[in-house]
């Protein structure tokens, strides 16, 4: 099946910026690519008259999926690697390799965009278990450098939550070498207060459809966190019902 127009834009830009970054070009070369570059951006700012809206993280539908402009795993983001993810009930497994533009420390992945690997898996992470939240604090570990342009496998798991706090660890692997981990803790946002920011971004016909599918148009959260630890309750029995049984 033929990839989506923004997915293939996205992926000849990735290579047009590792280019950019790490390969020697004769200045003749660069000169005549920003010229045709810049037709390009021209053409493309002229056809688009508005920003898209916003697609809505749907937690029963593959984690690939939720955040398709995300800088971590998005598809349609030129800018990520992007990472690979799946769902397996309370969190989620991956794999990522970064290139050359993502360079820290000579090769090795850059010590910030770990960090930032690890907010998104971890809070993919919670979405899957389903009890999402906002970072709250992130600590991470690093033990070894993590190489660029080698396989690297990625783990995520959520841990369940103190009242409306989320307790969240992932880690970095590089073949049986832990180069990171991580542990954040997510606090619960209540609902009307995501669903104010959601209309925003994505409009009413969102919000209307996020309520139905989280029930959150007849149970509001409890001081103690009771509510989403039903709804999460709620999400991996239909993940069972959909044939999911690592939710279990």
């Amino acid at each position: 099946m033929a990839a989506e127009p923004r997915h293939r834009v996205a992926e000849v830009l990735r290579r047009i910026i590792t280019t950019t970054v790490a390969a020697e070009l004769p200045a003749e070369a660069l000169q005549a690519a920003a010229t045709r570059l810049q037709e390009v951006a021209d053409a493309l700012e002229a056809s688009g008259s508005r920003r898209q809206a916003r697609a809505v993280p749907d937690p029963f539908g593959p984690a690939p999926e939720y955040f398709l402009t995300s800088p971590v795993i998005g598809l349609a983001n030129p800018l990520a690697p992007p990472v690979q993810v799946e769902s397996d009930g309370d969190g989620l497994r991956g794999t990522a390799w970064f290139d050359l533009p993502y360079e820290g420390p000579p090769g090795c992945v850059h010590g910030g965009v770990i960090a930032m690997l690890f907010d998104e898996v971890l809070g993919m992470a919670n979405i899957a278990a389903g009890t999402p939240g906002m970072t709250g604090t992130l600590t991470v570990r690093y033990h070894k450098p993590t190489p660029l342009r080698a396989p690297l496998t990625v783990d995520a798991r959520c841990h369940g939550r103190r009242g409306r706090k989320i307790v969240t660890t992932g880690t970095i692997h590089h073949g049986s070498v832990l180069t990171a981990e991580a542990e954040g803790i997510f606090v619960e946002v209540r609902p009307e207060r995501f669903l104010d920011h959601l209309a925003a971004a994505a409009g009413p016909d969102a919000v209307g459809d996020l309520r139905a599918r989280a029930g959150w148009s007849d149970q509001a959260p409890t001081a103690d966190g009771t509510a989403g630890e039903q709804r999460g309750e709620q999400h991996r029995a239909e993940r069972r019902r959909g044939g999911d049984r690592s939710a279990e």
